[in-house]
């Protein structure tokens, strides 16, 4: 397919799978009009064994190398023993970890996770959104951080949602493994991406991460379990709230909305 030439993306999500499963579509998007893509993975060490399945997960999207700030998960040890977990780490620790990230690939897009932890609520998720609100307008300010790299400044910062009108076949899915849906309303959408060119290239990058496919209650499991055509619906579309990314303009003299 000819894709017009889109913006450059980084990725950036807590876990290795997040990336396939909420924005694998876009990633390939834009992979394919010749942009540069990269993702971010908060948590799981370099040498552990998700590290391999997320290399070939990014490899399929065309997103590149891993990379990877090296927490662990809040519920799995194994992620990366003797780190601390991602919800434990301080805070500007962290955020300045991602702004190196950030201005190494100099992106003019990221996208990350929503405030409500995408669905199930995971604490790393809502971790990971809170570090990327920060880091995103730290990058840009060069007396902040500045052992991380001459400052750059992305153009859009997007959060990847569920709208509830949009949550479809996953609610009653993911009620069945006794998963809560946390979505968001339908008016906190403001992008909404057609992905069905590059389902296929998504599907791979979910199939990649065979330790999660293998599990009952993880979503590429559940979605590997599925009818095709079921599978398809659920997959290709993204959705996406565009937030705030450095300055931007406003009423002079007043706050607005």
């Amino acid at each position: 397919m000819n894709v017009p030439h889109l913006p450059s993306l980084l990725g950036v999500f807590a876990h290795p799978d997040d990336e396939s499963l909420l924005a694998g579509g876009v990633l390939a998007q834009h992979h394919a009009s010749g942009a540069r893509t990269a993702v971010v993975t908060a948590t799981w060490a370099p040498d552990s064994r998700r590290t391999p399945e997320l290399t070939n997960a990014l490899h399929a999207l065309g997103a590149g190398a891993a990379r990877l700030l090296g927490y662990s998960d809040a519920r799995n040890p194994e992620a990366a023993p003797g780190q601390p977990r991602l919800v434990d780490a301080p805070l500007d620790e962290a955020v300045g970890r991602l702004v190196a990230h950030i201005r190494a690939f100099r992106p003019d897009i990221v996208v990350g996770h929503d405030s409500v932890g995408q669905l199930t609520g995971h604490p790393d998720h809502v971790r990971t959104h809170q570090i990327t609100l920060l880091a995103v307008e730290a990058a840009g300010l060069a007396h902040l951080y500045p052992e991380a790299g001459p400052p750059w400044q992305p153009t859009a910062l997007y959060a990847a949602t569920h709208p509830e009108s949009g949550v479809g076949l996953l609610g009653p899915l993911l009620e069945g493994v006794g998963k809560s849906i946390l979505a968001v309303p339908d008016s906190y959408v403001t992008t909404s991406v057609d992905v069905t060119p590059w389902a296929d290239m998504k599907w791979a990058a979910i199939l990649a991460h065979r330790g999660e496919v293998a599990r009952e209650r993880s979503l590429p499991g559940i979605l590997a379990r599925l009818p095709e055509s079921d599978r398809n619906r659920i997959i290709q579309t993204e959705h996406f709230t565009h937030l705030t990314a450095g300055p931007a303009k406003g009423d002079p003299v007043q706050l607005t909305h």
